[in-house]
């Protein structure tokens, strides 16, 4: 990477750290270091939401699943305008209410203890995981491209979240949130107007739109009523809206953003903000996505993306094999640029040609795929414990490849703000919940402010070095993004039953609800481990089952 870059790269996440630290140290108390002081405006609200939910895997992994499989994965996204709502009306006035610190702390006003413990601990194991994987996912790709120490990476990521998070707490993470979402934004809008600039000068825009349309890449809505299918229009706005409600309306490191704001009225506008901006932003970053899945049918491209894949095969066994595929690689992109350009002139004069033209290009879109598939053989004959999907190094591989200097810099100072930001408000949200729910609530000993606000931010340095520890240890899923909200929607469903149990049905007491909630997690992680349905669905479904388990218990504890 040349220098210039280098130098872009550590001034602008330099100045993130450094400015952080030094506009927010020197918290007075625990309601300053875990509340902000209250001070926060919506749109700062909003702005911190959205870098919460908006990780390195985000940028790393969209564009590819755009790349691979079209615009379909927005579909996810539809249920978050929905709970924005929902938890507007219902939640925030009651945690504004109560000035509670965490969401749990309601469950032991509404249930017990132990209920409260139970869920916050809930949180802890499946946030906790999720902090060292939102470490992992841009250190593993950017180790893999750049060639540096994956561990380096880990603790370098690591290490810069934790100077500024433990020092400034939820303010900290707040005021370099909105720096992070400015060089996110700066950074994906000038990636999306240079992938067009570098299109054939026959092929503007809307040529390539049409070409993407040909390929099956702008297939936005599935209304089918497929359970097998994983991203549907239904999936996306029923089960989308159980994982947005349990995520925005019961995990710490989203509430926490909120209860930040001056008032109830500022939390409603900073919720309403992201649900109205969020569709359009995951809308504009698979459309990246297209864009380069459009620029790679007039540029030649690897037959995996993945450097480490390319390396197994040299010296193997397959290696010739794998040479003769690319050369078969190399004759069907040839034909694809011409057959591209000629189905783009074909619909600029109307001609009657151009159907013909999409079906050649769909029957050279398949053989490419076959192609891919069969060098993914010869990957895994070449060396096993190799990673062949090849997802989350699309969008790596044309940045590197294809931006000028510089550019190439702040491109990757866009995956590292968005990996910081994320683990930031992971780290902010494990130290209040530890702090708050287990250590202070269950310490018989009276202590003073001073205190707790030490023991936050002990908490808050022990929960970075265990997110450093699970990113060191942690392997390559079959979609980073995807893995995470598998990871959410394991633990969302039941954690937001009991919520929705607390809220509107007060004839459930606390035993049945706590002993609901145990029975549904080992019924959802059975039902995850033996794919009874795609991931999504299970947000609803162990909502449903605790809220229906609980109500049977206390039926039959009535009756007795």
């Amino acid at each position: 990477m040349h220098y210039l870059d280098l130098i872009v790269l550590f001034s602008t996440l330099g100045f993130i750290v450094i400015y952080g630290y030094y506009q927010t140290r020197g918290s007075k108390n625990v309601s300053d270091y875990l509340k902000g002081g209250n001070q926060a405006k919506w749109y700062t609200v909003g702005l911190s939401v959205m870098a919460t939910q908006a990780s390195a895997i985000t940028f790393l992994s969209t564009p590819g699943q755009a790349f691979h499989s079209g615009m379909g994965f927005v579909q996810f996204y539809l249920g978050v305008p929905v709970a924005m709502v929902i938890i507007s009306m219902v939640f925030i006035p009651i945690y504004h209410r109560l000035k509670v610190y965490t969401a749990y702390e309601y469950l032991e006003d509404r249930f017990d203890l132990k209920t409260r413990t139970l869920t916050a601990i809930l949180f802890l194991v499946q946030r906790g995981v999720a902090a060292g994987i939102t470490i992992f996912a841009p250190a593993i790709v950017l180790s893999a491209v750049l060639g540096w120490e994956l561990a380096t990476l880990n603790i370098l990521i690591g290490v810069l979240v934790i100077i500024y998070t433990v020092s400034g707490g939820t303010k900290a993470v707040s005021l370099t949130q909105k720096q992070q979402m400015a060089v996110i934004f700066v950074g994906m809008l000038t990636a999306f107007f240079l992938i067009t600039s570098y299109l054939p000068d026959e092929i503007g825009f809307s040529n390539a739109l049409e070409i993407a349309g040909a390929n099956g890449k702008l297939e936005v809505l599935d209304f089918s009523f497929d359970f097998e299918n994983r991203y549907t229009f239904w999936s996306g706005l029923i089960g989308g809206s159980f994982l947005a409600l349990s995520y925005f309306g019961t995990d710490q490191s989203q509430v926490q953003r909120y209860l930040s704001a001056s008032s109830v009225r500022e939390s409603q506008m900073g919720l309403i903000f992201n649900g109205l901006l969020k569709v359009p932003m995951q809308f504009f970053i698979l459309l990246v996505g297209v864009m380069v899945f459009i620029f790679y049918q007039f540029n030649p491209t690897p037959l995996n993306f993945n450097p480490a894949a390319e390396a197994a095969i040299e010296n193997s066994s397959v290696e010739q094999e794998y040479k003769d595929l690319q050369q078969e690689l190399t004759n069907n992109e040839a034909e694809k640029a011409k057959t591209s350009l000629a189905f783009a002139e074909a619909k600029k004069a109307n001609n009657e040609n151009a159907e013909q033209l999409k079906t050649q290009l769909v029957n050279l879109e398949t053989e490419n795929k076959s192609i891919r598939e069969a060098a993914n053989s010869l990957i895994n004959k070449a060396d096993p414990d190799i990673e062949t999907n090849d997802k989350d190094y699309v969008f790596i591989h044309f940045i590197l490849n294809n931006l000028p200097r510089g550019l190439i810099g702040l491109l990757l100072a866009v995956i590292l703000s968005a990996a910081m930001s994320s683990t930031a408000s992971e780290l902010n949200s494990l130290a209040s919940t530890t702090a708050m729910d287990l250590y202070k609530r269950n310490n018989k000993t009276e202590h003073s402010e001073k205190h707790y606000l030490n023991a936050s931010k002990l908490f808050t340095l022990a929960w970075g070095i265990f997110a450093i520890g699970v990113a060191s240890v942690a392997n390559l899923f079959d979609n980073l993004i995807q893995l995470v909200n598998i990871i959410g929607s394991i633990f969302y469903g039941n954690v937001l039953g009991i919520f929705l149990l607390g809220f509107f049905v007060k004839y459930v007491k606390s035993k049945a609800t706590f002993t609901a909630a145990i029975i549904t997690q080992a019924i959802v992680v059975s039902g995850w481990w033996q794919e009874w349905m795609p991931y999504l669905w299970l947000n609803l479904f162990g909502c449903a089952l605790v809220m229906g388990i609980a109500l049977l218990l206390q039926s039959f504890e009535n009756k007795n």
